[in-house]
């Protein structure tokens, strides 16, 4: 999977839409909806700021697994 699936994954779980998520993490409707459509990648700012909002790490929205074994 892919950040900006996991993105929208996220979003419909937790029943936001598009415009309240941009509005709580600081960026444009039209912002946030490209980071959705994976044209741009949000900086490690508004990064932590969606993974606050959906309750989840960095790592897992970013789809990143780290095996530390």
């Amino acid at each position: 999977m892919k950040f900006n699936e996991r993105l929208k994954e996220q979003r419909n779980k937790h029943k936001l839409t598009q415009k309240y998520v941009a509005e709580q993490i600081g960026v444009t409707l039209r912002a946030y909806q490209q980071y959705e459509q994976g044209k741009y990648e949000p900086n490690i700012e508004k990064l932590i700021k969606l993974a606050d909002l959906f309750g989840i790490t960095v790592d897992f929205l970013i789809c990143h697994d780290v095996d530390l074994s």
